[in-house]
């Protein structure tokens, strides 16, 4: 059973800071990309970043220049350094990973439980 546990979210001022994270767990072969999406309320789950395994990255373009997405494959988890957050960053921020379980298996994607962000002074 895999599992992907998100921590680090919170209530922050406008132009503060957070750092999410996401660890993945249980019976794993290999991860493949790696991503975060969240969702405001009223409105449809968006991409924000992605990181392949080698480490290329992918951002939103609202959130370029202010996130940063890093992993650590040793610890198989993925960082999201958010700074200069501003209150339309506030939502639900989903772990997604694209995860094989055996070498015999295709691999599949896996979402976490989603952590808040709320962003208001």
């Amino acid at each position: 059973q895999v599992q992907l546990v998100e921590s680090g979210g919170g209530l922050v001022q406008p132009g503060g800071s957070l750092r999410l994270s996401c660890a993945a767990s249980g019976s794993i072969f290999r991860i493949n990309d790696m991503g975060w999406y969240r969702q405001a309320p009223g409105k449809q789950r968006e991409l924000v970043a992605s990181i392949t395994n080698g480490g290329s990255t992918n951002y939103a373009d609202s959130v370029k220049g202010r996130f940063t997405i890093s992993r650590d494959n040793a610890k198989k988890t993925v960082y999201l350094q958010m700074n200069s957050l501003e209150p339309e960053d506030t939502a639900v921020y989903y772990c997604n990973a694209n995860i094989r379980v055996t070498m015999f298996r295709n691999p599949n994607y896996y979402w976490g439980q989603g952590t808040q962000v709320t962003v208001s002074s």
